[in-house]
């Protein structure tokens, strides 16, 4: 598929979560329908898309009907089995294409391509049993964090270790799961850059914002960030690196350390991400609908920031403050539609703009 996808066309989007539901939203103001794939009953994306297919990833059945009724299928979590990808990529494009997602799914592999790319990282040691982690705690050190290869996110699958004597329990924490030690990295602040590229070979980035997390899920995103312009420069690049290295169709979110030696990578995600969310308020065209440019064929759109602005998630009881956010000046409200509070849920954001 090289041409541009003409108005009514649908593109299919596995996974129905709110990334999925504002993915959707985004393509409908461009004229073009949406088409959700997602296991569990009644998604977020389901309220807003033109069509839902509720079905297992392992539904062979389900997925070819599913391809058959799109003109492209990209999607909104890293996650998919490779199973489910054999039985699509038959049928219609995948934008973004597999090569990120068996990178970003897997956290060795991932660190192991950002070096080749001659990018620093933290220092990390791949963890199969409790000898390698022996081992590794003699270079690497205490003050680190073990983490699983695979299906970690928001603070799950992790296990500080703040001294050797806590490396059996963190081992133990993994369940069995192979899993990577990762050192501390000494540094001011994180930031992030949402890098888009087109099916053209394009790149354009949105304005690095800097982040700030509580108990291992993102609180704020403010832009701009507190950056040198050698920083900022520096950071763009590394983004765009990444996206070319990859043939990359679509919208990549680059998480940085900054450190007193320059900037250190600490993960990708090949899709929309949480700290682009400013965008939607922030810039004339935000990252969701970067992203489904992107995937349609379109040429890229004006994504220079005409605002200052600070992003907040809102996470389970956050909800409270709706009334009152719902009336206060300069804050947008993005609430995605979930029926159950639960500790630790994002059930929504708001986007308070600081400066015009």
């Amino acid at each position: 598929m090289n041409d541009p996808l003409p108005t009514g066309a649908t593109i299919g989007i596995l996974g129905g979560g709110q990334l999925g539901r504002m993915l959707c939203v985004a393509a409908s103001r461009l004229g073009l329908k949406t088409h959700i794939f997602e296991p569990g009953a009644q998604p977020p994306a389901g309220d807003v898309a033109h069509s839902v297919t509720t079905a297992s990833y392992d539904d062979a059945g389900a997925l070819k009907a599913f391809a058959n009724s799109v003109d492209v299928i990209t999607y909104e979590f890293e996650n998919i089995p490779t199973s489910a990808l054999d039985v699509l990529e038959t049928l219609k494009p995948i934008r973004p294409g597999r090569e990120a997602l068996r990178i970003s799914q897997d956290r060795l592999t991932e660190k192991s391509f950002l070096e080749s790319l001659g990018l620093k990282v933290a220092p990390y040691a791949d963890i199969p049993d409790m000898a390698a982690l022996d081992a590794a705690m003699a270079t690497i050190g205490a003050a680190s964090i073990l983490k699983t290869r695979r299906f970690g996110y928001d603070g799950k699958g992790q296990a500080r270790i703040m001294d050797v004597s806590e490396a059996a329990d963190a081992f133990a924490s993994m369940a069995g799961a192979p899993a990577v030690l990762e050192g501390f990295v000494d540094f001011s602040f994180e930031i992030s850059v949402i890098a888009a590229r087109s099916a053209g070979g394009d790149v354009t980035c949105f304005d690095p914002g800097q982040n700030v997390h509580r108990d291992g899920i993102l609180h704020t995103t403010t832009v701009p960030a507190k950056l040198s312009a050698s920083l900022r420069t520096d950071a763009v690049l590394i983004a765009a690196n990444i996206l070319n290295a990859l043939d990359y169709i679509g919208v990549l979110g680059v998480e940085l350390f900054v450190t007193p030696t320059g900037l250190i990578v600490n993960e990708i995600a090949p899709r929309v991400h949480n700290s682009g969310h400013w965008t939607q308020n922030g810039c004339v065209v935000d990252q969701f609908e970067q992203h489904i440019r992107a995937v349609a064929g379109w040429a890229l759109g004006d994504g220079k920031r005409h605002s200052d602005v600070e992003m907040e998630n809102l996470i389970g009881d956050d909800m409270n403050r709706v009334p009152e956010l719902a009336t206060t000046p300069n804050v947008a409200l993005h609430l995605y539609g979930k029926a159950e509070v639960k500790p630790g849920r994002k059930m929504g954001h708001i986007n308070r703009i600081i400066h015009p």
